[in-house]
């Protein structure tokens, strides 16, 4: 089941700022989240019924760091488009 910790963000780009102006909100989370597990969530911790939600998977990019290979870590970004009218920031309080 997922849980409220495997939200890791609420992104705040230009990008998700005009999105946030239709109605919709970026987050992103660990990639173990699913689509039904991050609307139990909302629903549970903000009160909120979404009327969308749409995912999109990031690979962690490879990097060198002091002239070793990494990786990032992977996560998810969900779009969710929320009633008219209501929001995650308001729901919070």
């Amino acid at each position: 089941m997922a849980d409220i910790t495997d939200i890791k963000t609420i992104l705040y780009t230009e990008k998700s700022l005009n999105l946030q102006e239709l109605g919709v909100v970026v987050i992103q989370t660990s990639p173990k989240m699913t689509k039904t597990g991050l609307k139990a969530v909302l629903k549970e911790y903000f009160g909120v019924t979404p009327q969308s939600i749409n995912s999109l998977k990031i690979n962690g990019k490879v990097k060198r760091f002091r002239g070793r290979l990494g990786q990032r870590n992977d996560c998810k970004k969900f779009y969710v488009k929320l009633p008219e009218g209501v929001s995650l920031e308001s729901a919070e309080a």
